[in-house]
């Protein structure tokens, strides 16, 4: 579960990157985090991962603040960043060992789960070979297969299917199906609106900072009859709010 109250993130004294949001994400839920460039949706979910210091507000993941428990709901997150490539001097058996390590993952358990992500995104071959050997496409799955190797309670995804070629995306939208089924929590931000409508149970709309929208996407066409999802979309974040 996630949860989150009057969170206020500045940078630079005066830039609000987010302002005063609330919002929670139930276990077994699936949730889209949508907005435009800018408008606060990774600084949001880097403060829920810990990587920033919020201002003012709470935030809580799987039950634990992560100002105050900072180790207990870190070992509870499985976190894709924006970008993959870090670590890109490290064979991908080597990237894999190190994060099973952090997360205290056994041997036998990591080898198994290894081999089993491994062989669901086609990479056992490539394991070898260091990363910066890697396509984007691939450092994208080495991502994947890192923020769920400790079988995390809850998923945080930004911008998850960028890179990833139709199968692998497909894989991907199973294994947060799959996530949401087993009671665990699945936070995601995207772009690409049809892939929201197909796989969230509601979404999220996040403009400079403010959240105009929590809900279905159902209950949102009801508001703008005879209009696509694309046309609603942007609608509202060039000039409407909508609560």
């Amino acid at each position: 579960m996630i949860q989150v109250k009057n969170v206020t993130k500045t940078f630079n004294e005066t830039n609000k990157a987010v302002d005063n949001i609330s919002f929670e994400v139930k276990p077994g839920e699936i949730v889209g985090f949508i907005g435009p460039n800018g408008s606060g949706k990774t600084t949001t979910l880097k403060l829920l991962t810990g990587i920033y210091q919020k201002d003012s507000g709470d935030i809580k993941v799987a039950g634990y603040d992560i100002d105050k428990e900072p180790l207990e709901a870190k070992k509870n997150i499985g976190y894709i960043s924006d970008s993959p490539d870090m670590f890109l001097r490290l064979k991908g058996i080597e990237f894999l060992n190190l994060i099973a390590d952090i997360y205290e993952v056994g041997t036998e358990k990591r080898k198994e789960r290894i081999k089993k992500l491994t062989k669901a995104f086609g990479l056992e071959d490539i394991l070898d070979s260091e990363m910066i050997s890697y396509s984007h496409g691939m450092r994208q799955k080495m991502m994947v297969i890192a923020a769920l190797i400790h079988e995390p309670d809850v998923w945080i995804l930004d911008e998850p299917l960028i890179g990833l070629d139709p199968e692998s995306a497909h894989q991907l939208k199973e294994m947060m199906k799959e996530h949401a089924k087993k009671g665990h929590t699945v936070l995601f931000s995207t772009h690409v609106l049809e892939v929201a409508e197909k796989l969230c149970d509601r979404i999220i709309i996040i403009k400079e900072g403010k959240i105009i929208y929590q809900g279905t996407l159902k209950e949102l066409k009801k508001q703008y009859t005879k209009k696509d999802l694309e046309e609603i979309f942007l609608r509202m974040v060039q000039d409407e709010h909508v609560h």
